[in-house]
């Protein structure tokens, strides 16, 4: 997965309806780095990039990777050399990059979140907050049984609009792809000097590029409302709210946190300063300059759609890209999750 930011691999194995995590690897490459300003992916990030996709190279090798899928996201799709680059990584690694459609991008986000929907939700809203873009959809599952619930989001890797009688049906209402992620946005506003004008500003302009989302204009009960949440933003607010000292995903993924509880985060994180964020251990040097960005997306969304089960994934593409290969070459079974 070769977002904006970041370059992130996972090689696995089918078990049972899951899967056994063999090999993984995350860099930030910052892909998009000069991106908003020139249209044009840069020498230097496209050189750091290549020497990220070698070392996946690499373990891919060591593995002996059967088969594969690697994608670019939204940094590909902006830049006017992106085919250049695609082949100057086929030429230096020999791997194949797709650049995949928005839509694509966030019906695998949306599979990947599938085993912490919880069989109560009604209505389901996932984002998934990337380097260069938002991801949102809405899916109506009121008319699944709640025990086939995570079962009918995981079918949906074959498509938004993909039917089949033999099963109840998760209906998506609405999806939307925002030209606008942590990097991205904190690039907009770079020019604000004022740590919490600049992180206001952020937060009113991302709400407005949601009007056009058909849910934007109706109120949801929190009753059967889940928004499930994937990307690093949101795991670093759940670390920064367990207090936790060391990441640790077995705590994270899953957890669930009121739109009260990630409003006091994103408060600390304003007290803290752009000095104290980056001496935060939770955070970290390489995330701060990205956190507030993501707060203000977060922030938006729980404005708009206040909720008390915000599920926190940490979990996302590469995840949506394993169920969706494996489920058809029929190498999963078919639940429970």
């Amino acid at each position: 997965d070769l977002g904006t930011n970041s370059c992130r691999m996972l090689v696995a194995q089918p078990k049972g309806s899951q899967f056994h995590v063999v090999d993984s690897f995350s860099k930030s490459v910052q892909l998009g780095a000069g991106l908003e300003a020139s249209g044009r992916l840069s020498r230097a990030s496209m050189a750091r990039t290549v020497q990220a996709l070698k070392i996946c190279k690499s373990k891919f090798q060591k593995h002996r990777v059967k088969r594969m899928k690697l994608v670019a996201t939204e940094a590909c799709r902006r830049a006017r050399n992106a085919r250049d680059f695609i082949r100057f990584v086929r030429r230096e690694t020999g791997l194949r990059l797709d650049i995949i459609e928005p839509e694509e991008e966030a019906r695998l986000a949306v599979v990947s979140c599938a085993p912490l929907v919880s069989v109560r939700t009604e209505q389901l809203l996932v984002v998934d907050i990337g380097g260069g873009s938002t991801e949102l959809v809405w899916i109506d599952l009121s008319r699944v049984p709640a025990s086939e619930r995570p079962r009918a989001i995981m079918r949906l890797h074959k498509g938004f609009d993909h039917s089949e009688d033999l099963f109840p049906r998760a209906r998506v209402v609405d999806w939307i792809s925002v030209p606008l992620g942590v990097a991205t946005l904190k690039d907009q506003f770079a020019d604000v000097e004022d740590d919490a004008g600049r992180f206001a500003l952020m937060s009113w302009y991302f709400e407005e590029q949601l009007c056009e989302f058909s849910p934007y204009a109706h109120e949801q009960a929190r009753e059967g409302f889940q928004i499930i949440g994937t990307s690093g933003t949101v795991t670093t607010v759940a670390a920064s709210h367990l207090g936790l000292r060391r990441y640790d995903r077995t705590k994270v993924d899953g957890l669930r946190m009121s739109s009260d509880q990630i409003d006091a985060v994103i408060r600390g994180y304003l007290e803290l300063g752009e000095a104290g964020r980056r001496a935060d251990p939770r955070i970290g040097k390489d995330r701060q300059s990205l956190i507030m960005s993501g707060s203000a997306i977060l922030q938006a969304l729980m404005r708009v759609w206040p909720t008390d089960r915000l599920s926190v994934a940490d979990r996302g593409l590469r995840e949506g890209l394993l169920y969706a290969q494996m489920s058809s070459d029929g190498m999963l079974e078919d639940g429970p999750f």
